[in-house]
């Protein structure tokens, strides 16, 4: 148990009972920003000033981290006075390049701060602590060469913000929570605020205007719900099954996309997502400059009536030269495509009909435009989000379907509007993509060049 200073107004509520837990086995999950290395580092010096003590073998993802850690050590052992020694930086093997840096108390124990490489803790015996352990190149090799230090009855801390579920950590704490050895902490960032946190940043009681400033400014720092559920709210994102992972649409992204003006005569497509109520209904517009398809206007058209959608189309008609648009046929889209091609003609419009296979072609054509780099698009929150929403799913009958969980953000309108977008010139002279799909295509045409 912890003594009544490390109760102190020093930790905030969880802070406290992560120290007080002295379970031989703890694993956190975490959100960014609260302040959980720090405590561990009081109870790492706690271990290993007082009495007999022990050595502690700390190790986190990059050196600036074990740094800060070092530092925070220093700053405990000097508030409760141990006698300490920064003995910097060590070289453990000097054939290996393996060094860390370290504190030696008066008792002879040692706190050491090492990379996350794996040969690093071989032989080693002491309390082992793996910070942000998700993010560590070599959690399998990291954790088989912590094996003898667990086997010799140490105690084990391990803390993380996720990191997907492809790993060791995320596979650690899922077994951790339906039983076993290890007890489970989990501290979201609103867990945080309502225990004191924003509290102790502003150094005075904090107002609710300010709790919630700072939550909205942990949201903007994310870029996307996503990586804020993930980051801040522990909620593990299963990246494996994003369709168009986040690489690939922040590498898409330009100032110079989105912005009609930057028109340059050029030939223009044009996708169209149909809706009417409750999804988004989207106009995407690219043009065509060398091999590369800048995107010049998205329009969403949530809540307008198909009157004054059909308007939005006539314009983009009227402002750009455009060879072809792609139109989302299904249900309600069978008028809008019928009076489209009755006003545009045959030649220039063309009905989709989103059946399974013509939308796994649809995903297909997208992925590879992006994986090609040769699409631009306007970097806002809410594209990134709809974007990286399609998800690739197998059914229990083993058929692949691509969708999207509806949200804020619609379902997936912005994807496919562009995959429609990217098949309209698809469809037409000067294109060309090398993959094969793993299914016929079946897309549903009603005109052609």
């Amino acid at each position: 148990m912890a003594s009544r200073r490390d109760k102190g107004g020093y930790f905030l509520p969880y802070q406290a009972e992560w120290v007080a837990d002295g379970s031989r086995f703890k694993i956190s999950e975490k959100s960014r920003r609260i302040g959980m290395t720090y405590a561990q580092s009081y109870e790492d010096v706690r271990d290993a000033a007082r009495g007999a003590g022990m050595d502690v073998w700390f190790s986190s993802a990059d050196e600036s981290a074990a740094k800060e850690y070092i530092r925070y050590c220093e700053t405990w052992a000097k508030l409760y006075q141990y006698a300490a020694l920064n003995l910097g930086e060590i070289a453990l093997d000097e054939k290996q390049g393996i060094k860390t840096l370290s504190i030696e108390f008066a008792n002879g124990r040692r706190i050491n701060a090492l990379s996350s490489n794996p040969k690093a803790f071989r032989s080693k015996g002491g309390k082992l602590v793996l910070d942000e352990y998700a993010f560590h190149a070599d959690q399998d090799g990291m954790w088989k060469a912590a094996q003898p230090i667990i086997t010799w009855g140490f105690p084990v801390r391990v803390l993380s913000t996720y990191n997907g579920k492809g790993n060791r950590y995320f596979r650690m704490v899922d077994a951790a929570k339906k039983g076993g050895r290890w007890s489970v902490h989990t501290t979201t960032i609103e867990d945080a605020v309502r225990q004191g946190l924003v509290d102790k940043i502003l150094g005075h009681p904090a107002t609710e205007e300010e709790r919630a400033a700072f939550l909205l400014d942990c949201r903007e720092a994310a870029g996307d719900e996503e990586t804020y559920l993930q980051e801040y709210m522990c909620v593990p994102v299963d990246e494996a099954t994003a369709w168009l992972l986040w690489d690939l649409i922040t590498a898409a992204e330009h100032d110079d996309a989105g912005k009609p003006g930057l028109y340059a005569g050029g030939d223009v497509f044009v996708g169209w997502d149909v809706a009417r109520r409750r999804d988004g209904s989207i106009l995407w517009v690219r043009e065509l400059v060398g091999d590369v398809l800048w995107t010049r206007e998205i329009v969403q058209m949530k809540g307008l009536t198909f009157a004054d959608q059909m308007a939005e189309l006539r314009r983009i008609h009227r402002s750009y030269r455009v060879r072809r648009t792609c139109i989302d046929q299904s249900g309600m889209g069978e008028k809008i495509v019928e009076d489209a091609q009755a006003e545009l003609g045959r030649t220039v419009v063309e009905g989709v009909l989103f059946t399974g296979p013509v939308k796994q072609d649809l995903a297909t054509l997208v992925r590879q435009t992006y994986e090609d780099r040769r699409v631009r698009n306007p970097g806002t929150r809410e594209l990134r989000d709809s974007l990286h929403s399609v998800r690739r799913l197998t059914t229990s009958a083993g058929n692949v379907r691509f969708d999207a969980e509806r949200s804020e953000v619609g379902h997936g309108d912005y994807f496919w509007a562009d995959g429609l977008c990217l098949h309209a010139h698809h469809a037409g002279p000067g294109w060309s993509v090398d993959y094969t799909p793993a299914a016929p295509r079946r897309f549903v045409s009603t005109g052609a060049w």
